[in-house]
């Protein structure tokens, strides 16, 4: 993990914030999995990025934690959700686009 707390892509190439979303909300892998349906090992190699999802899981993932798609998975590092919701707050109080 790097210093964002954000796992490394593996072999899919995708970036993830999977466990830090898991984290935040004190989900287990295996009660995530049991709620999409899928092995409790399939969210430990998605987390790790051994495994890209499927569209309809990545969809499923981020109707479970309410949130796009895009931010929960990238091909390029993701900064931290705090920094992109401060970032985006701060430019919308200052009246810029």
């Amino acid at each position: 993990m790097n210093d964002n707390g954000i796992q490394p892509p593996g072999e899919s190439g995708l970036y993830n914030r999977i466990a830090v979303l898991r984290a935040e909300r004190g989900i287990s892998r295996q009660a995530l999995a049991d709620l999409l349906g899928v092995n409790y090992q399939t969210i430990g190699f998605l987390e790790r990025g051994d495994y890209g999802p499927s569209l309809k899981l990545a969809f499923q993932i981020a109707e479970y934690f309410d949130l796009p798609v895009e931010a929960i998975f990238s091909t390029r590092p993701l900064k931290p959700l705090s920094q992109q919701v401060y970032a985006s707050s701060k430019t919308q109080e200052m009246g810029k686009p």
